[in-house]
């Protein structure tokens, strides 16, 4: 469980190899972030502008008189 030994983690990086205990980090794009970040913001936008249904109150009053 060293340096010596090629399927632990401290074995991949003396090694400098990867596999299951050693993965790669995910690369994160720096277009693609910006762009998540527009349709984030016209969906909020959307939703704010959706009107919003009455409650229908107005209608059991009514029913009860």
């Amino acid at each position: 469980m060293g340096k010596g030994d090629k399927k632990s983690k401290k074995g991949k990086i003396f090694m400098g190899s990867y596999g299951v205990s050693r993965p790669h980090k995910k690369k994160v794009s720096k277009s693609a972030s910006p762009k998540k970040a527009e349709k984030k913001a016209e969906k909020a936008e959307q939703k704010a502008a959706a009107p919003k249904k009455a409650a229908k109150k107005a209608s059991k009053a009514k029913a009860s008189e």
